[in-house]
């Protein structure tokens, strides 16, 4: 069975699309190839997963090199989601709204556990796309 091909979308491509590429690869990959793109680079090394060294990717390059996708799923605020350009191909268009941790304030450890927040929010919904799209799940 040919695995279905997800895209995840946000802004920034530094932390919420780069986890659900991560999370979704690692419970559902035996069904789902998960890939990300965005504008700037982010760092992830916690819960066993290190996106640290992942390169951000430019939507419009993902767009231009003419992959088709079952589902594009935008991470970020309606307005930004609204900017993604439209994927050839029968694609489902899903949006999740999640935090953005470039915006969040206080000191470094009150940044570090929001975005901790955000992980497990992240989490939380591919662990329930898992059950509800995949037939082997390993959340």
């Amino acid at each position: 069975m040919e695995k279905k091909k997800v895209l995840f979308i946000c802004v920034h491509n530094s932390a919420r699309s780069l986890m659900a590429e991560a999370l979704l690869n690692q419970m559902c990959g035996d069904e789902f190839e998960a890939q990300s793109a965005g504008l700037t680079p982010g760092r992830l090394r916690e819960i066993g997963i290190d996106i640290s060294r992942k390169e951000t990717r430019s939507v419009f390059d993902v767009w231009k090199s003419g992959q088709v996708f079952a589902y594009v799923i935008t991470v970020c605020d309606e307005a930004s989601a609204e900017q993604c350009p439209v994927f050839p191909g029968v694609t489902t268009r899903l949006h999740w709204r999640f935090p953005d941790p470039s915006t969040f304030e206080g000191t470094w450890e009150e940044r570090l556990e929001r975005t901790r927040r955000v992980r497990d929010m992240i989490r939380a919904k591919i662990e329930e796309w898992c059950r509800l799209n995949c037939l082997n799940t390993v959340a």
